[in-house]
């Protein structure tokens, strides 16, 4: 039971009270004996099932458990800059800029220095708010696909050829 609590399993019983081992001696009963840990608290898994027709020649039956595997949904938005994009080298000169711009002649004591971060701070979130571009990201989204993968779609689109 200590195990069962440190990996938050509990006991759960199956669907169908059947045995779950068959002896071949008559003088003993068939009996279950295997058990089911799974998550604790999990009302999707608590459908576990025990297979008597499926024992064969082996002494215990196979237990089997669904698990419900649902279309995921991912719709996340963020703000991205493409590599070696226009906006990136716009983004890049401008933290740059405030980089440079910084005063740091008077940071004598904890509150001129959060100032000077603060300040920084602001720069830059400005810098990638005006050069960035919210991206919808979808089950759909691939990491390799690029402008030339955008290029070559178009191209294949007009022309309908096979070689595009």
């Amino acid at each position: 039971m200590i195990i069962v609590d440190l990996f938050n399993l509990e006991l759960f019983f199956p669907t169908n009270h059947v045995p779950t081992r068959y002896l071949d001696l008559n003088s003993r009963s068939n009996s279950v004996i295997d058990l089911m840990f799974l998550r604790n608290g999990s009302t999707k898994l608590n459908n576990h099932q025990i297979h008597p027709d499926l024992h064969l020649s082996l002494d215990h039956a196979p237990l089997s458990v669904t698990i419900a595997i649902e279309d995921e949904n991912i719709n996340e938005v963020k703000y991205s800059i493409a590599k070696n994009s226009k906006e990136e080298a716009n983004f890049v000169k401008e933290v740059l800029f405030a980089i440079k711009k910084i005063n740091i002649s008077d940071l004598s004591n904890i509150s001129k220095l959060e100032e000077v971060v603060n300040s920084l701070t602001s720069s830059i979130n400005f810098a990638w708010n005006k050069n960035s571009k919210c991206v919808k990201i979808t089950k759909h989204s691939k990491s390799w696909w690029n402008k030339e993968c955008n290029h070559a779609l178009n191209n294949y689109r007009t022309t309908r050829s096979l070689e595009d």
